[in-house]
C-alpha cells in the first residue's frame, strides 16, 4: 500500500514537470515562457524565423515587444541626439603644419595646428576660419569615417575669418550641411555647437544665443560684424566648426571665444550664416571677396562726423572732389637762412556725416555702409564743407 502511495505521488509530480515544459498552441501560454534578457531574445528571433508555416498568430507571439529607446529620453534629450545624427557627419577635423621662423634659431621650426571645419557642397568645399589654415603648408582633412585627405586652398578672406578649401573624396563620403537662417535668431534660442576641442573629434555642445548684433576683430584688425554670442562651449579646435539650431541647420560658424586662459568661458562668437552664404560663393568662384572701395585712407572720428585725413589721389573719393587735410608750405628766413615749414591745414577737410541719407556715427559703421554695396554702385555722401552740408555723388571702385 505503502508502495503505492509513493508511486502516486511520484506520478503527479513527473506529470506537473511535464505540463510546465510541454510545448503549448496557446498563444498567451506561449508569450509566458519567454524570458527577458539577450537568450530570450535570440530564442524568440530564432523560433519566429524558424516558423515557416505557422500561423501568423503563432510567428507574432514569439516577437518581443521592447519599448522603443525614445521612450526614456527627454525631450530636450531627443532635439539633441536628432541634431547631432542629422549633422554630425557634415564635421571634419583640420589639421595643419605650418613653418615659422624661431627668433632664437637660425632656421624655422616645424609646428602642427589643429582646428574644425564643414563640408558645405558635394564637390568636396569645406569651409572653415582664415585662422585655422593661416600660413598652413599642408592642410589635412579627416571626415567622419575616418578617412583623411590633403585639402588644396580655394580661397581667403581674413577681413571676415572665412577659408574655403578642398578634397578630393568621393561624393558618397560627403554631406554637406543644411543652411538655415540667421536672420531670425532671437536671444534665448537654443543652439548646438559640433566641432574638435582639443582634438576630441565631432563633440556635441549645447548653449543658447546670448546675444546678438556683437563686434570682434578679424586677424588683419578689420572688425566683423553681427557676430552671434553665445554660451554653448567653445575651446581651442572648435573654431570653423558649425552653429546649429534646433532642426539641425547652419545659422553660424564658430570662430572665436573671450576667455583668459584660451578656454571656454562661456562667452563664444560665431560669425552668421547671412555672411557665410554672401562670401562663400564669391571664395569658391573667384578665390576672394570683391568689396567696394571707397579710396578714403584715413578718417578721424569727432562729435560731428568723419573728418576725411588723407586719401587715395587717384580713387573715386577724390575724383568726386572730397577733400582731405592739405600741406601748407611756407618759406621763412632765419638766421641760418631760408627753410621750408610744412604744416597741416585741417580747415579744408571735409566732414562726412552721411552715406545715402544715414547718419554715420563711427568708422567702422562708414566702412560697412560701404562694402554692403559692389564696385560700380553710387553712393551719396552727405558732407559739411565750409559749414555748408553739401552731398557729393561717388561712384565706387573695386578694392585692391
Amino acid at each position: 500500500m505503502k508502495k503505492y502511495v509513493f508511486l502516486c505521488v511520484l506520478s503527479a509530480m513527473a506529470g506537473a514537470i511535464l505540463t510546465q515544459l510541454w510545448p503549448t498552441d496557446d498563444p498567451e501560454s506561449a508569450t509566458t515562457l519567454v524570458a527577458d534578457g539577450a537568450a530570450a531574445d535570440e530564442m524568440s528571433r530564432d523560433a519566429t524565423g524558424s516558423s515557416v508555416t505557422g500561423s501568423a498568430a503563432e510567428s507574432q507571439s514569439h516577437e518581443v515587444r521592447r519599448p522603443e529607446l525614445d521612450e526614456a529620453l527627454t525631450t530636450e534629450e531627443r532635439v539633441n541626439i536628432r541634431v547631432y545624427e542629422k549633422t554630425n557627419r557634415a564635421v571634419v577635423n583640420i589639421s595643419t603644419r605650418v613653418v615659422k621662423p624661431d627668433p632664437m634659431m637660425m632656421f624655422s621650426v616645424p609646428s602642427e595646428g589643429a582646428g574644425s571645419g564643414f563640408v558645405i557642397d558635394k564637390q568636396g568645399h569645406i569651409l572653415t576660419n582664415y585662422h585655422v589654415v593661416e600660413g598652413a603648408r599642408e592642410v589635412d582633412v579627416t571626415l567622419f569615417d575616418g578617412s583623411t585627405y590633403e585639402a588644396a586652398p580655394v580661397g581667403l578672406d581674413p577681413n571676415t575669418d572665412m577659408a574655403v578649401i578642398k578634397i578630393d573624396a568621393p561624393a558618397t563620403s560627403l554631406h554637406p550641411v543644411e543652411f538655415g537662417d540667421s536672420s531670425a535668431l532671437r536671444v534665448g534660442q537654443r543652439v548646438f555647437a559640433i566641432g574638435n576641442p582639443f582634438g576630441l573629434e565631432r563633440t556635441l555642445t549645447v548653449g543658447i544665443v546670448s546675444s546678438l548684433n556683437r563686434s570682434i576683430r578679424s586677424r588683419n584688425n578689420r572688425t566683423i560684424h553681427s557676430i552671434i554670442q553665445t554660451d554653448a562651449a567653445i575651446n581651442p579646435g572648435n573654431s570653423g566648426g558649425p552653429l546649429l539650431d534646433s532642426s539641425g541647420r547652419l545659422i553660424g560658424m564658430n570662430t572665436a571665444i573671450a576667455s583668459r586662459t584660451g578656454q571656454s568661458a562661456g562667452v563664444g562668437f560665431a560669425i552668421p550664416v547671412s555672411a557665410v552664404s554672401r562670401i562663400a560663393p564669391q571664395l569658391i568662384a573667384d578665390g576672394r571677396v570683391s568689396r567696394a572701395s571707397i579710396g578714403i585712407t584715413r578718417v578721424m572720428e569727432t562729435d560731428v562726423g568723419l573728418v576725411i585725413a588723407s586719401l587715395d589721389r587717384e580713387g573715386p573719393a577724390a575724383t568726386a572732389g572730397l577733400q582731405g587735410f592739405s600741406l601748407r608750405r611756407q618759406r621763412r628766413r632765419t638766421r641760418f637762412g631760408v627753410e621750408e615749414v610744412v604744416t597741416i591745414d585741417r580747415s579744408t577737410a571735409d566732414i562726412i556725416v552721411a552715406v545715402d541719407g544715414q547718419r554715420i556715427t563711427s568708422a567702422d559703421q562708414f566702412l560697412q555702409l560701404i562694402e554692403s554695396h559692389q564696385p560700380g554702385d553710387e553712393v551719396s555722401l552727405s558732407v559739411v564743407r565750409d559749414n555748408r552740408r553739401v552731398d557729393v555723388p561717388v561712384t565706387l571702385d573695386a578694392a585692391e
